[in-house]
C-alpha cells in the first residue's frame, strides 16, 4: 500500500508545486500590471489554474500578496549569492544593485496594500532587511576588500537610496525609464569608488 500512495503523493506535491508557482509569477506580472486589487480571476487565468486552486492555496488576498513579497525578496536575495560566485567583486556588486532596482520596479503593484496599515504585511518590512541588508553586506565587503568600493558604506543606507531612485522612476518602468534609472544606478556605483580606503 505504501509503494502504491508513494507514486502519487509524489506527483501531487509535484503539481501543487508547479500551481503554486505559476500562481505567485502571474500574481506578480498582475500586480505590477493592475495592482493587487486586480480580480483573482485574471491572476487564475493567467497562471493556467482554475479560481478554486488559488483559493485553497491562498484563501485571503493578503496571504497571496504576502507569498508574492517574500518570493521576490527571496529570489534577489539568491542573486546576490549567485552573482559573487560568478563575478569579481565590483561587478558582482554592480548587477546586483541592478537586480535590486527590478526588485523595486515590480514591487510597485505591492506598494499599497504594503503600506495599509493592513497587521497581515506587518513583518515583510523586517523581512525584507534580513534577506536584503546581509545580502549587500557581503557584496559590499567583498567590493572594498577588492579595492573596487569604499568601506564605509552602510548597506541599509544605501537599500533606501536605490530603493527612492527606482521608487521615483518607476511610474515609467519601460525600457527608456528603466535605462534612466540603471544610468542614476551606476552613477551612484562611481560614488562607491569614489574615496575608496584601503582596511
Amino acid at each position: 500500500m505504501q509503494e502504491d500512495l508513494t507514486g502519487t503523493k509524489k506527483r501531487i506535491r509535484a503539481d501543487a508545486a508547479r500551481n503554486e508557482d505559476a500562481v505567485l509569477e502571474a500574481a506578480k506580472t498582475v500586480f505590477a500590471k493592475s495592482g493587487v486589487d486586480a480580480p483573482v480571476r485574471e491572476i487564475a487565468k493567467a497562471a493556467g489554474v482554475g479560481v478554486g486552486t488559488l483559493y485553497r492555496r491562498f484563501p485571503k488576498r493578503s496571504d497571496l500578496v504576502v507569498a508574492v513579497f517574500k518570493r521576490e525578496v527571496d529570489g534577489c536575495a539568491t542573486d546576490a549569492k549567485t552573482l559573487a560566485r560568478d563575478y569579481p567583486p565590483g561587478e558582482a556588486l554592480s548587477l546586483w544593485l541592478r537586480r535590486y532596482c527590478q526588485f523595486i520596479v515590480t514591487k510597485k503593484g505591492l506598494a499599497s496594500a504594503l503600506h495599509s496599515g493592513d497587521p497581515a504585511f506587518d513583518a515583510l518590512p523586517d523581512y525584507f532587511r534580513s534577506n536584503f541588508e546581509p545580502a549587500l553586506e557581503n557584496l559590499l565587503a567583498a567590493a572594498a576588500k577588492a579595492g573596487e568600493a569604499r568601506s564605509d558604506i552602510d548597506a541599509y543606507d544605501l537599500l533606501r537610496a536605490i530603493g527612492n531612485l527606482a521608487s521615483a522612476g518607476r511610474k515609467s518602468a519601460d525600457t527608456e525609464g528603466m535605462e534612466h534609472t540603471y544610468r542614476m544606478v551606476d552613477l551612484m556605483i562611481d560614488g562607491l569608488r569614489f574615496g575608496k580606503r584601503a582596511d
